[in-house]
């Protein structure tokens, strides 16, 4: 591998196999035809590991077979452990952007917080490389990803050309069976999920339980949130950095808490 090429990053929250990463690596191909791919992610499915790391457990990283010309590697650990451990012991040196997906199901909203893609492209936006989550409303391990391919090439092409602000990430979400109608740049949607469980019992008569529920939009009608135009057939942008630090409540809570006792 040399310098003067591209070289481009890829993980992704549900596996090494997963359909949504070969088409990810395939759109990356089509749109940098001589760049070195490299995917690292995880040797299976790791939904919903947000930014979790292992700390009790050894790594394994695992050679598998290349991919349209991607070199490939699964790691026994979570998304942020492949982002981690890659660029450590894998990549040859800094990529110049990390691509994360093709996730199998929705991102937006808050969803964001949950999720293993975006994990690993807020661990590697952390390290300071550029770093796109893709995602496309589709649970499914067949998914038609098809569609996305265009909106992949000009959100990818744009954050190449001109990078991304200093600890700024995309989350990008695809809406499912259609071509998008256009690309929004949003906010997440604000709402929460209703948390429920199912109650089980297995062979042995002991209960167990798992997790459904349902996303309630506390504000459907809010024109500048993803799941509106997602919800309309348009694919959602938004950019989200890892920092959490409520910045605008600094100065009310410094009133009255700095200081001494």
């Amino acid at each position: 591998m040399t310098n003067d090429k591209k070289l481009v990053m890829i993980s992704n929250d549900d596996g090494v196999g997963a359909s949504g990463l070969h088409h990810l690596i395939d759109c990356t191909r089509d749109l940098l035809p001589d760049a070195d791919i490299i995917a690292v992610a995880p040797e299976g499915h790791n939904s919903g590991m947000s930014s979790a790391i292992s700390v009790n457990s050894p790594l394994r990283i695992t050679r598998r077979p290349d991919y349209n010309g991607a070199s490939i590697y699964a790691v026994s650990g979570t998304p942020v452990d492949c982002v981690k451990l890659g660029i450590h012991a894998v990549m040859p040196r800094k990529p110049d952007i990390m691509l994360s997906g093709i996730n199998h199901g929705s991102n937006a909203g808050n969803s964001l917080i949950y999720s293993g893609t975006m994990g690993a492209a807020m661990e590697a936006c952390m390290i300071g490389i550029p770093a796109i989550g893709y995602s496309l409303l589709d649970h499914a391990h067949d998914a038609d990803f098809t569609q996305t391919t265009p909106f992949i090439a000009k959100i990818t092409r744009y954050v190449l050309n001109h990078g991304l602000p200093t600890g700024i990430c995309l989350n990008v979400n695809f809406p499912a069976g259609c071509t998008p109608k256009g690309i929004k740049v949003t906010h997440g949607a604000a709402g929460r999920w209703t948390e429920e469980y199912e109650k089980y019992t297995d062979p042995h008569g002991r209960a167990f339980y798992w997790l459904t529920g349902n996303y309630v939009k506390e504000n459907p009608d809010d024109a500048g949130s993803d799941m509106y135009w997602l919800d309309r057939g348009w694919a959602s942008v938004s950019p989200v950095h890892p920092d959490q630090s409520a910045n605008s409540e600094i100065p009310a809570l410094a009133a009255f808490l700095d200081g001494g006792l």
